[in-house]
């Protein structure tokens, strides 16, 4: 094992994990500071962009990794890449319909889909432990998506309709975000395969580029402007860029090389409860009852899983 291995190894996948989760929580807040100005396409292009520019002299220290690298494993990055790009554009385009809470619990779901493809695509057991955090982190988050059309008044659970109050379609945003969360699934199992033998940064680097490439073409074929905003939005554009994606989703990439797929997947789902508290200190989206249970209850199933510090971490 080299020394940057070892390095890499110091850190408690747990503790980076936390981390992470605190970190991508911020994605949504800053997303909805700016998205009455800039389309999504190009908040993901600036995320993905600005990630990878800030990674490329690291990652050409690590040149001799990327240049090993076979066919087979650039096929995998570009399919992981693409996931990345739908990803992002699909949830962000989803945060213009629905409330931050509901999105990030919709495209949260993904430890389902990594659960259930796991034993298949990747020959890995999930243990028993879990998926018992599993089965309540996702009983957790469909009560607070169920908090869209539902409210307890009085004691009373009251039909409150689909019109949310947080966008004028709710039924779309959550089916964007749905889509969110598949294509996350496709990332999160290229990643477990390739993090085995290609470390964080020239992996990160490749895949946000890659994926940034995409999305980049998406924006030039739609004819979306990349220029011409305020200068508060570059602000938000710089921090989502380094805050979620940088600091984040890279610690959760780290993870992926000492923890399974489906462990990394359920630590993610602290997001919808980062999330929505900081909707609630920031943009004053408070949350009803339901949606506190479904957060506590999603909390129980993360504390299942990371009791005892994991035994699903790989030594």
């Amino acid at each position: 094992m080299d020394k940057m291995a070892e390095n890499e190894r110091d850190l408690s996948p747990v503790i980076g994990m936390l981390a992470a989760v605190l970190a991508i929580s911020t994605g949504s807040l800053f997303i909805r500071l700016m998205q009455a100005e800039v389309p999504p396409l190009v908040i993901a292009l600036y995320r993905l962009g600005i990630s990878s520019l800030i990674l490329l002299p690291f990652a050409l220290l690590r040149g001799d990794e990327i240049a090993r690298l076979d066919r087979r494993q650039w096929l995998l990055l570009l399919l992981g890449s693409l996931g990345l790009a739908l990803h992002f554009v699909t949830w962000i385009s989803s945060l213009r319909y629905t409330s931050v809470l509901r999105s990030v619990v919709f495209v949260n779901t993904s430890p389902l889909w990594v659960a259930i493809l796991s034993p298949i695509v990747l020959k890995e057991a999930v243990l028993r432990r879990t998926k018992i955090g599993l089965g309540l982190a996702l009983l957790g988050m469909l009560l607070a998506a169920a908090s869209g059309v539902v409210q307890i008044t009085g004691g009373e659970i009251v039909w409150q309709g689909f019109q949310g109050s947080a966008g004028s379609q709710p039924i779309l945003g959550s089916f964007l975000a749905m889509l969110g969360a598949w294509s996350a699934t496709v990332f999160l199992m290229v990643g477990r395969k390739l993090r085995s033998n290609l470390s964080l940064l020239p992996y990160t680097f490749l895949l946000y580029g890659m994926a940034a490439v995409l999305v980049l073409g998406m924006v030039m074929l739609t004819r979306q402007p990349i220029g011409g905003y305020s200068r508060m939005t570059y602000v938000w554009l710089a921090g989502i860029a380094l805050i979620p994606q940088l600091l984040g989703h890279s610690l959760a990439n780290w993870a992926l090389k000492y923890a399974s797929a489906a462990y990394v997947a359920v630590l993610l789902l602290g997001e919808p409860v980062g999330a929505s508290l900081l909707a609630l200190i920031f943009l004053r989206e408070v949350p009803g009852a339901v949606e506190m249970i479904g957060a506590g209850v999603i909390l129980a199933g993360i504390y299942v899983v990371t009791k005892n510090g994991g035994q699903s971490i790989r030594d």
